[in-house]
């Protein structure tokens, strides 16, 4: 932001309202400018010193300055609080994305986000290669939670209560012949998965299609979103699998990372 303000042969006298103003002074604060001074202030909008710090006073007492005696001003804490908000404002999909676009070009393989909503898994967002593989997570839809890594990694943290209450509600359809359909089966891969960290299924959710999944967790650690790479199936053989796992596994750290900053 520093070195951004423009002099007075500029157009600052195109901007003479007190907003334009207020604005153009919290923009001369950047990292190498932490303290502006009066006389500073003044030279950067070619102002009076008089009127400079006026406006100066103005942002003091709306709380987005304050005072640091002797040498001048610093931002304060109306600027943190929106900050904060500006932050709490960011949804899963825009922390998500960039991380998603950076795994593509560490695999290169596609990449889904998805959540779980009730009893079923849906997929918010999906980053592809310049060959994508066809697979039936497209952005919006809504699929089953017993079918791929993707939907696994959401359930493997719930409770064998809640786990139980899932397969009553909407039972565990087959999808094709790798599909995990019998609840004891289910509850035993999701203790798998639980303790690698990951899930993997092979052709559970499309045929000929591997799936390599994460949890992503909110700040108070609860799964709440899955990362996840869909290739064909021998484009990650067994002895890749740890590999790409680390990698995706790193992703959903990141985001989840990213996720707590925000909500803090």
């Amino acid at each position: 932001m520093a070195g951004q303000a423009e002099t007075r042969s500029g157009t600052y006298r195109d901007r003479n309202s007190t907003a334009d103003r207020a604005l153009d002074i919290l923009a001369l604060f950047g990292d190498d400018r932490l303290v502006i001074g009066g006389q500073e202030v003044a030279d950067q909008l070619g102002v009076a010193r008089s009127t400079a710090y006026r406006y100066l006073q103005s942002l003091a007492s709306s709380g987005f300055i304050e005072e640091q005696r002797p040498s001048g001003y610093r931002l304060g804490p109306r600027v943190f609080e929106l900050a904060r908000l500006a932050r709490k404002g960011i949804g899963l999909s825009e922390i998500a994305r960039p991380i998603m676009r950076e795994l593509v070009g560490e695999v290169g393989e596609t990449v889904l986000l998805t959540r779980r909503t009730g009893t079923a898994v849906v997929c918010l967002e999906r980053e592809s290669t310049d060959s994508p593989v066809r697979l039936s997570y497209e952005r919006g839809h809504v699929l089953p939670v017993n079918a791929g890594a993707s939907a696994l990694v959401l359930l493997a943290w719930a409770s064998e209560n809640e786990v139980r209450a899932v397969i009553e509600a909407s039972g565990l359809p087959r999808l094709t012949g790798a599909t995990v359909t019998d609840a004891d089966a289910l509850l035993a891969r999701l203790a798998e998965i639980r303790s690698l960290g990951y899930a993997v299924s092979r052709g559970e959710l499309d045929p000929d299609v591997v799936g390599i999944a994460a949890p992503i967790r909110d700040e108070e650690r609860a799964v709440t979103a899955a990362v996840s790479v869909a290739a064909l199936s021998h484009r990650i053989p067994d002895e890749r699998i740890p590999e790409v796992a680390a990698t995706v596994g790193d992703a959903a750290r990141r985001i989840s990372e990213r996720l707590a900053m925000v909500a803090s």
